[in-house]
């Protein structure tokens, strides 16, 4: 079911939007356009502010469950899981408006307008705000980012359980540091091939209420007043119907930043005028002064005002009752939610190698083991950044402690911080390296927790930030972290790396050296819980990177290029660390008999058919991964080394096999083309079935290929 998909129950809300903004005046109308929308007491409307988060649980208002962070969940590759975290998010952010707006409590981050998910296509792993988003494939983003969106809004035919938002429309991925005099430059091709997809699908089949516009300008338009993103695409090409709110106190940076615009006035004109509904920030105060001058129609206003209380009424915040408003407080953070919090952080995690079998270790057989490193116990390293708060935070040393009981000594040290030279300011540098040495001679195994954290990456002026406003200089472990690794390696004992971090880190000297390596993302509040479980066998990772991993920023272009030459797994050309799609099991699986239901591609597209048998001796849930090359007749340019177009997930318990389908549809074999216009190319194409990416270091890492056939494209079309 569509969400509000009653067009009749549509019109009427609109109407009523209508005949309320018809009594405003100029002042009431303006005053409705700001995140903190003041009440209207003469015509019953009470103060609402728009301004709420909800990346990955509720944020900034309180306790609530803290899932793992956006990043980690796109390693799911599971879109059913996706769906159910944010109907989870939603139920607790009725629950807390509820008790909010009964105590008229309407403060910031107190609404039901959720400005989440983030689709933005994580193009290059020094973007501090990519472990925001799912990753650096449209098609993976796509397929999340909507069943996130129905989790939020729900499937009500009558009412939104929360209104979600599509963010940051488009082509926004850095750097932080000059985000708001930055001009993306984009193609026409990679725009509509890679930037532009998640976008479309939220707004096409996930019905997102809103959609906020960049910091950046993008070829030359700033996004939140671009009439080529807002109406032209936005509004006329896909149909939107919701409302489009700007970043924060980003249309001011068309006057300071920009320089498209000389006054402030003039900054909101071109916003409003090109589609911007809603100012987070405090610009459109001047819309009066634009209205008076006569540079915004006051019927544009209107309108403006009209997208945004039909929000409000499809909410059911304006006098209706909803099936919503009985979901009492006592949700939040409940006994069941932890529970699934944690579930949720042990599909998140990614086993990147196992040497030996290492893993799962046996706590029957291990005395004493070292839990050392700076994100062993650090909180921040559980959540990333637009968090809630959490009742309790389960640390990784925690986890390890709450597990182990008094069954195994679990000795520990901080080794170093986490990016200074000495952990105490008054003591010489390497001050806690003895005791690391110490700890890793009297246990049996080693495992490091190390990695980032939000201080380290994220948002430009996040506090705390210690490079270039959020972003990475350089793919290292920072500080004295690989020293504190070499000197678990040198203990002579096995050594497991858990790596606590939203993006791709150079694990080149790990991947030669230590016994096993797990990518733990920022794994949420029961993240610690969740990783022992994990260490020990209780779970059976089952993640895959939705991001590539490279060797080193030399292998990268400028990160001010926009352009998708040379970047994510699609456009590389050098053999990354760590592939997209790649992830290791403590089970073995074996898919088999592919099935095409067509040698020849059709209007309906084509189905594959797999077998996938567990053959080895843990239950466990594999991620099926088909892709799609493209070897058309004519020459054509930008082509994709290949790229991702169905997944699906399937459990199997030891020696159990399973059918697994996948419809490709002729969408999933059409290139966007130099003037953005998707066409299907004469020729063939090559299908890849598999639990990981076609390509030669998947192949390298895991001793196996992927099954492939030929599928003939016999006419060139434009869809």
């Amino acid at each position: 079911m569509e969400i509000v998909n009653n067009e009749k129950k549509l019109n009427e809300y609109r109407q009523k939007a209508i005949a309320l903004v018809s009594q405003m005046n100029l002042e009431e109308k303006v005053s409705q356009t700001l995140h903190p929308a003041s009440a209207i007491e003469r015509l019953n409307v009470k103060e609402y502010n728009w301004w709420n988060e909800a990346l990955h649980g509720i944020a900034r208002a309180g306790i609530s469950t803290i899932f793992p962070q956006a990043i980690g969940l796109a390693a799911t590759f599971d879109e059913d899981l996706l769906e159910k975290v944010g109907d989870a998010v939603s139920t607790e952010g009725r629950a807390k408006y509820n008790m909010q707006a009964r105590r008229e409590d309407r403060d910031i981050y107190k609404g039901l307008t959720f400005w989440a998910p983030n689709v933005n296509i994580f193009r290059d792993p020094r973007w501090g705000r990519g472990h925001e988003t799912y990753g650096e494939d449209p098609y993976l983003t796509s397929r999340l980012g909507v069943r996130y969106v129905y989790g939020i809004q729900g499937h009500d035919a009558k009412h939104l359980k929360a209104a979600a938002c599509a963010k940051h429309y488009a082509v926004h991925s850095g750097p932080e540091d000059i985000r708001h005099e930055f001009n993306a430059v984009a193609t026409k091709q990679d725009m509509f091939e890679t930037y532009l997809p998640a976008f479309k699908a939220l707004v096409q089949e996930a019905k997102v209420e809103a959609v906020m516009g960049a910091y950046n300008r993008t070829n030359g338009e700033p996004c939140c007043g671009s009439k080529t993103l807002l109406k032209d695409l936005l509004r006329d090409t896909w149909g939107f119907k919701g409302h489009v709110t700007s970043d924060c106190w980003a249309i001011k940076d068309f006057h300071e930043g920009h320089h498209v615009t000389n006054s402030p006035v003039e900054s909101v004109a071109l916003a409003m005028n090109n589609g911007c509904d809603l100012n987070c920030g405090n610009l459109f105060v001047y819309l009066k002064e634009a209205v008076e001058q006569g540079l915004v129609k006051e019927e544009r206003l209107d309108e403006a005002l009209v997208n945004l209380f039909t929000t409000r009424f499809k909410l059911g915040i304006m006098g209706d009752e909803t099936a919503f408003d009985k979901i009492p407080y006592n949700v939040v953070d409940d006994k069941s939610m932890k529970e699934f919090n944690k579930e949720v952080s042990k599909k998140c995690a990614v086993l990147l190698k196992n040497k030996n079998a290492l893993l799962p270790l046996n706590k029957k057989k291990i005395k004493n083991i070292a839990v050392i490193g700076p994100n062993a116990d650090n909180r921040r390293a559980l959540v990333g950044n637009y968090e809630g708060t959490a009742s309790r935070y389960v640390t990784v040393l925690e986890g390890m402690q709450d597990y182990l009981g008094d069954k195994v000594r679990v000795y520990t040290s901080e080794g170093c911080h986490l990016c200074k030279p000495k952990v105490t300011d008054l003591a010489n540098g390497k001050d806690r390296f003895s005791e690391v040495e110490e700890v890793c001679a009297l246990s049996d195994v080693v495992v490091c927790v190390m990695g980032l954290d939000s201080g380290l990456e994220g948002e430009e002026g996040d506090q705390g930030n210690q490079y270039a406003s959020g972003d990475k200089p350089n793919l290292n472990l920072p500080g004295l972290q690989p020293k504190i690794l070499e000197l678990a390696k040198n203990s002579g004992k096995p050594v497991v790396l858990v790596v606590l971090s939203g993006s791709a880190l150079d694990l080149s000297w790990a991947e030669e050296n230590v016994d096993a390596i797990i990518q733990g993302w920022y794994p949420g509040a029961q993240g610690g819980a969740a990783l022992a479980e994990l260490l020990f066998g209780d779970a059976n990772p089952e993640g895959k990177l939705p991001i590539t991993f490279y060797s080193s920023t030399d292998d990268l272009p400028e990160f001010t290029d926009y352009s998708m030459e040379g970047r994510t797994y699609r456009y590389i050309k050098k053999d990354p660390l760590y592939p997209f799609g790649y992830g290791l099991s403590y089970t073995t699986y074996n898919v088999h008999d592919l099935k095409v239901s067509s040698d020849t591609l059709t209007d309906d597209g084509i189905d594959l058919e797999v077998i996938v048998k567990n053959t080895g001796d843990f239950a466990g849930r594999d991620t099926i991964q088909a892709y799609v090359k493209i070897n058309a007749e004519a020459e054509l340019t930008h082509v994709p080394n290949f790229s991702l177009k169905g997944i699906k997930k399937v459990e199997l318990s030891k020696g159990k096999e399973k059918k697994v389908t996948i419809h490709l549809p002729i969408e999933a074999f059409a290139l966007a083309d130099e003037n953005g216009e998707f066409v299907v190319n004469k020729g063939t194409a090559t299908v890849y079935v598999g639990d990981q990416a076609p390509d030669k270091r998947s192949e390298a890492l895991t001793g196996k290929g992927v099954l492939n056939a030929t599928v003939k494209i016999p006419e060139t079309k434009k869809l």
